[in-house]
């Protein structure tokens, strides 16, 4: 069983964040599952798991200094097509695709989303 049941981060722009998110997540597979009320979209496989929103006390969405959401990607193709998906909707650069050294399959490539929040995703597998 997973040890989470979601993950939330803020936004302040909803529709940048969905165009941002769409494309980066589509590329890994996941789709957008909707609505989550009117400040709000899900994305995941079968079930909403990421969700991005605007906060709910009113206050402007923050990103977390030191803080990293990682997503899994089924091949190296994938995460290049995630970082370029990303940067092509307003992501920023935080690590080019390509090989981490903590282990010997370890392919990765890091984004800024247009609020600041810093995601990746790995692949693990084998080239």
């Amino acid at each position: 069983m997973a040890i989470f049941t979601h993950v939330t981060i803020g936004t302040n722009d909803l529709p940048r964040a969905v165009k941002f998110y769409d494309a980066a997540l589509g590329a890994l597979g996941l789709k957008n599952m909707g609505p989550l009320g009117e400040n709000g979209v899900m994305w995941g496989k079968e079930a909403p798991e990421f969700l991005v929103l605007k906060p709910a006390n009113g206050l402007p969405a923050t990103y977390a200094n030191g803080g990293t959401i990682g997503f899994a990607a089924p091949t190296r193709k994938a995460v290049h097509a995630f970082h370029e998906a990303g940067l092509k909707t307003g992501g920023k650069c935080e690590g080019e695709p390509g090989p981490r050294t903590f282990t010997p399959t370890a392919y990765a490539a890091y984004l800024r989303d247009p609020d600041g929040n810093k995601i990746c995703t790995y692949c693990f597998a084998a080239e």
